[in-house]
């Protein structure tokens, strides 16, 4: 039982879908990538399902190399800026939380901090930040760099950097700014701090030209699936995109990142664990299974080819889709997302698979990975038995196509998880912390 405990439900997009044939389907508006009515839609439709916050993902580098599958992807290559998108967003609606991706690798940290303390002043502290390394190793042509770091020292770069984030957003005491005009003082100087920041990577001096912000701090998100991204999560982040495959690692997943909290002087509860998950809903399951089996027959080969050289970081091209892909032509490891690499090649040592088999897999959710098909009973099922068996505090869900995924869990899903007491039926406070149950951090004192 959940003890009433209820989940956090956060609702990811990319683009039009997350599904690589989803601008393909004709449910889906053509251009709507770069819509902002049409990310308005959506963003409001999660919040009239009271869902905990509205994340985009996020690429800085446009897709080069193979066209004959990347003519045929809208994934990246007609995209927002996120930060400005939920910017936008805030103004479109109340409660529901934005959250947006910045590298920590090609940023500089004054300024995400300044643009997310702005989001947060703007929404009313609605504002969450989700911390990425930057896998894609074209954007370093984009920003004067000759090499793409090691995942390791994007890794050391990205700690420092989410310190000196925290820093900078505790650059005043809440009560500083007193605009008293009987005295005409506007602020106390005895309440601005000095950050003085040099380390490794970073040297900021401070202190943040924008007062603390509703929240405190925006909400820190980040994926931990490789072992440094497990500590990053554990010491810094208060929600975590998890991508295991199975009830059983979930719960292996869950309790080690918890386990690696106290070393860190945190509190489990401090950190949400939200599983991927990959819904393709109906009001039946077979209507579910005729959705996905629809979508699945959209992939072309050169672009099934193409997603999956990504995540094995070798070049595909010219292998036949219906044979198994060699051994021989996988890379021992990657500099690009270890999770998903990590996890593919898993999948393909458990069975032999085709390259569609295997392409048709990855689409669906990233190798397999909590792809969930069915009714909203066959869903919320899934869900429940995460989070009731320590699995998961909550769910990233990752819209196969918008609108359509998004509605359909909004009116057939949402219910059916209020129905059994897991989710709320109403927003409890106004900000994102309030949604999540996330304590206001304390700021600085003296």
């Amino acid at each position: 039982m959940s003890n009433g405990r209820q989940l956090s439900l956060g609702a990811m997009i990319s683009d039009v879908g997350v599904h690589p044939a989803a601008w393909l389907d004709p449910e889906t508006p053509l251009g709507g990538e770069i819509s902002f009515p049409f990310y308005l839609e959506l963003a409001r439709l999660a919040e009239a399902g009271k869902l905990d916050f509205f994340f985009m993902a996020d690429s800085l580098a446009s897709r080069t190399g193979n066209m004959a599958g990347i003519m045929r992807q809208c994934t990246y290559m007609a995209h927002f800026e996120p930060i400005t998108l939920m910017a936008a967003l805030a103004s479109g609606t109340t409660r529901i939380g934005l959250a947006a991706t910045i590298s920590t690798t090609y940023s500089e940290p004054f300024n995400v901090a300044r643009m997310f303390a702005s989001l947060d002043h703007i929404s009313g502290g609605r504002a969450a930040y989700n911390l990425v390394t930057t896998a894609n190793a074209d954007a370093a042509g984009n920003f004067g760099r000759d090499i793409h770091e090691d995942h390791a020292v994007r890794y050391r770069r990205g700690n420092e950097f989410a310190d000196v984030l925290n820093g900078l957003w505790d650059s005043w005491e809440d009560d500083a700014f007193v605009r008293d005009r009987a005295s005409g003082i506007h602020f106390d100087p005895a309440k601005m701090h000095l950050l003085n920041h040099r380390g490794e990577f970073l040297a900021v001096r401070g202190p943040l030209n924008v007062p603390r912000s509703p929240q405190g701090r925006p909400v820190a998100i980040s994926a931990g699936g490789s072992d440094p991204g497990r500590e990053l999560a554990a010491r810094v982040s208060e929600v975590v995109f998890a991508v295991d495959r199975d009830l059983a690692r979930a719960q292996a997943y869950y309790k080690d990142l918890k386990a690696r909290m106290a070393r860190h002087g945190r509190a489990p509860d401090d950190l949400k664990v939200m599983a991927a998950l990959n819904p393709f809903i109906g009001e039946t399951d077979q209507e579910a299974h005729d959705l996905l089996g629809a979508l699945q027959a959209r992939i072309h080969p050169d672009v099934g080819r193409a997603i999956l050289s990504v995540d094995l970081d070798v070049d595909l091209r010219g292998l036949p889709v219906d044979e198994p892909i060699p051994a021989s032509v996988l890379p021992p490891g990657t500099n690009a997302t270890k999770s998903y690499f990590d996890k593919m090649v898993e999948a393909m040592g458990e069975r032999p698979m085709t390259l569609r088999e295997l392409y048709e897999a990855n689409a669906a959710s990233r190798g397999g990975m909590n792809a969930v098909v069915g009714s909203p009973k066959t869903i919320a099922d899934r869900m429940e038995e995460w989070f009731t068996n320590g699995a998961a505090d909550g769910f990233m869900v990752r819209l196969p196509t918008v609108p359509g995924s998004l509605e359909r869990f909004v009116r057939l899903v949402v219910p059916e998880l209020q129905r059994r007491g897991l989710f709320r039926t109403e927003y409890g406070g106004t900000t994102l912390r309030d949604h999540l149950g996330l304590a206001r951090p304390p700021g600085r004192r003296g």
